[in-house]
This record gives structure tokens, C-alpha cells and sequence, in this order.
């Protein structure tokens, strides 16, 4: 008999995410309708995700854990980035990642559509983007790269 083992990749629990790509989506115009933000994520106990019912502190609504995938927009003005703190939240509710079998170590990407329509009155902007997993723990902040949005 012949056994083999394979091995269990071992991460952090605090999550882990990186930047992957930033994509515009355009109609016809000169500005981009919408971006398409991939980041890859690691977790050691696989507890990324929210239920839709999680809607009970800490996750209530207008509470800082509704959003798990966090997301803060920068304009460039004059030379410098400027945090907005615009009405439309660019943050999302990413589901539960492990249905089946939670605890385990996971690793994957995650792919969101951000709205860019109407363009801003500056077109270059970055995000500054976070995840939260369910025990709260807060992943590295990361950056996009400088977003143009006016074609050429």
C-alpha cells in the first residue's frame, strides 16, 4: 500500500491581498462607464464572506463591517491625491467564499465592477482597497496604480 500526503498550504488568518489589474470598460464615449478591480486574496482560516442575513452588529448597515471588501477613492488634484468621500460606496459585500468547509486555508482572486459613470471633474483617480474576513481581521492595504480615465 502506498500512502502520499498532500500538503495543506498554511497561511496568516489575518487576510492577505495584492493587486492584480484595473480594467475600463467603454461605451462609445471619451470616459470609462465602469472599471473592473481583480486583487488576489489568501486566508488562513478560509472565513472571507458574508451571508446576506449578516445584517446584525457588527455587520449591520452604516456600520464600519457591512462592506468586507473595502474600498476608498483618491483624485489627483493639482499634482496631489485627495481622499473623496463620495455618496456612491465603492465598497462590496463579497459571499461567503467556503460554504462547505470553513476553517480551511484559501486562496483565489476576487473581481469587482466599480461604477465610473458620470466621470469625476478630475480624470485621474487610484482606490485604496482592504478586506475584512468575518472574524474581523483586517487584511494590508493596498493601492491601484494611477487611473486615467479620459481617452486619448
Amino acid at each position: 500500500m502506498i500512502t502520499g500526503c498532500i500538503k495543506k498550504e498554511s497561511y496568516s488568518i489575518v487576510p492577505q491581498i495584492s493587486f492584480l489589474e484595473f480594467d475600463k470598460v467603454y461605451e462609445t464615449g471619451q470616459y470609462p462607464i465602469n472599471g473592473i478591480l481583480s486583487i488576489s486574496y489568501q486566508d488562513g482560516d478560509g472565513d472571507i464572506g458574508l451571508d446576506p442575513a449578516d445584517s446584525f452588529p457588527p455587520y449591520q448597515r452604516n456600520g464600519p463591517y457591512y462592506y468586507n471588501l473595502v474600498l476608498t477613492l483618491f483624485e489627483k488634484q493639482n499634482g496631489v491625491f485627495v481622499q473623496i468621500n463620495d455618496s456612491i460606496p465603492f465598497s462590496a459585500r463579497i459571499p461567503v467564499l467556503t460554504p462547505d468547509d470553513p476553517g480551511r486555508a484559501i486562496k483565489g482572486y476576487i473581481v469587482d465592477t466599480i461604477p465610473l459613470y458620470p466621470p469625476p471633474p478630475y480624470d485621474t483617480l487610484k482606490f485604496e482597497v482592504f478586506l475584512y474576513d468575518r472574524a474581523l481581521h483586517k487584511s494590508n492595504v493596498i493601492s491601484t496604480p494611477d487611473i486615467v480615465l479620459k481617452r486619448k
